[in-house]
C-alpha cells in the first residue's frame, strides 16, 4: 500500500535538509509504513528521532514498521527510538513509554482550511486584522517573499532581538541559513518606510515550508515598531493568500499552547493570535519512547534531569 500524507517532518525533501545539514538520518519505506529517522548522539550514546512519524497506512504496517525500527535501532547502537506518531489507535499495544514533558514537535496545532473561493477563505480570517491588511500599503508597509537564502538574514537579525529580550533559546543562524536555502522554504518581510526618518527597515519575517497539500509556518518574528503596526498579522494574511493562490489546501499554524496550559505558557500569545483565524485545532499523539539500553536509558533521563536543574539554576 503506497503511503498518503506524509507530514513535511516525514518527506525525502526533510531527508535531504538533514543531510544537508550533516545528520545521519534513514528513509525508509516499507511494506504499508514509511519513516525518516535521524541519528542523534548525546554524552551517554545515539538515539533514532522521528519527528510525526513513523506513517502506518493501516494496522497491518504496525508490526513490519516496529520490527524496522529495532533493526535499525541495533545497526545504529541507540539507546531508544523517539517517535511521534499521527495516531495511537494503531500503535497503543507497542512497548513504548510516554514522554510528556519534552515534545519536540507540537501535539496540537491550529489548522485552518484553505478550500473553497477566495471570498470564502477572506471570512475565515479576523476582520481587524483584514482591515490592517487592506490599508498597509497607505501605512508604509509592503510584504515581500524571497527564495533567496541570503534574505533569512533578516529573520535571524529580529529573532535574536526577541531571545535576548525575553531570555527564549532559537535556532542556530547554520540551521536557519540551511532550512532557507531548500526548495520547499520561502522567506517573507513586511517592511515600513518611516515617514519620520524617511528609511526602509524590515519590522517582521517569517519562514514558510510547503509541500503538495499544506503551507506550514514555522519561524517568525518582528519588533516593537511591527508590533505596534501589527505587522505579523498583515504578514500571515499575506502567507494565507499566497497559499491558497498556489493551490495548498490547509495552512498549518504550527503549534498551540494546550487548553489546560498555565497562564505562563510561553506559547499563550501566540495561541490567542492563531486562534483568532476561523480553523480547527489538529492534535497528535505525542512523544513517546522505545527503550532498546534500559540501563543507559536511565541515565540518559538522570542527567537531562540535572542539566534542567543546572540550567534553572
Amino acid at each position: 500500500m503506497k503511503i498518503m500524507n506524509i507530514p513535511i517532518t516525514q518527506s525525502r525533501e526533510w531527508h535531504k535538509l538533514q543531510q544537508d545539514l550533516k545528520e545521519e538520518s534513514f528513509l525508509e519505506e516499507g511494506n504499508n509504513y514509511h519513516y525518516l529517522a535521524i541519528k542523534k548522539s548525546t554524552p551517554v550514546g545515539n538515539y533514532l528521532y522521528l519527528p510525526y512519524g513513523p506513517i502506518v497506512g493501516d494496522k497491518q504496517g504496525i508490526k513490519p514498521s516496529y520490527n524496522s525500527l529495532i533493526k535499525l535501532a541495533k545497526r545504529t547502537n541507540s539507546l531508544f527510538i523517539r517517535i511521534e506518531p499521527q495516531s495511537l489507535d494503531y500503535i497503543n499495544d507497542l512497548p513504548i513509554k510516554p514522554i510528556k514533558s519534552t515534545d519536540l514537535n507540537p501535539k496540537e496545532t491550529w489548522v485552518l482550511d484553505l478550500k473553497g473561493t477566495e471570498e470564502d477563505l477572506k471570512n475565515k480570517l479576523p476582520s481587524r486584522l483584514l482591515r490592517y491588511y487592506r490599508n498597509a500599503e497607505k501605512n508604509g508597509i509592503t510584504v515581500t517573499k524571497s527564495r533567496n537564502a541570503d534574505d533569512i538574514k533578516y529573520l535571524i537579525e529580529l529573532q535574536n532581538a526577541l531571545a535576548k529580550e525575553k531570555g527564549i533559546n532559537t535556532f542556530s543562524e547554520e540551521y536557519l541559513k540551511t532550512e532557507a536555502k531548500q526548495d520547499f522554504a520561502t522567506i517573507y518581510r513586511a517592511k515600513y518606510q518611516n515617514p519620520d526618518t524617511n528609511r526602509e527597515e524590515v519590522v517582521a519575517a517569517g519562514l514558510v515550508f510547503d509541500d503538495k497539500t499544506t503551507r506550514y509556518n514555522l519561524q517568525g518574528a518582528q519588533n516593537d515598531t511591527g508590533r505596534k503596526l501589527h505587522a505579523t498579522g498583515i504578514l500571515t494574511i499575506q502567507l494565507i493568500l499566497d497559499a491558497k493562490e498556489k493551490g495548498l489546501k490547509i495552512f498549518d499554524f504550527w503549534g498551540i499552547a494546550p487548553d489546560n496550559a498555565p497562564k505562563d505558557h510561553p506559547w499563550k500569545g501566540f495561541t490567542a493570535f492563531k486562534k483568532t483565524f476561523a480553523g480547527y485545532e489538529r492534535q497528535y499523539a505525542g512523544t513517546y519512547d522505545i527503550v532498546i539500553n534500559k540501563p543507559k536509558y536511565y541515565l540518559y533521563n538522570v542527567l537531562r534531569k540535572i542539566n534542567r536543574l543546572l540550567r534553572r539554576g
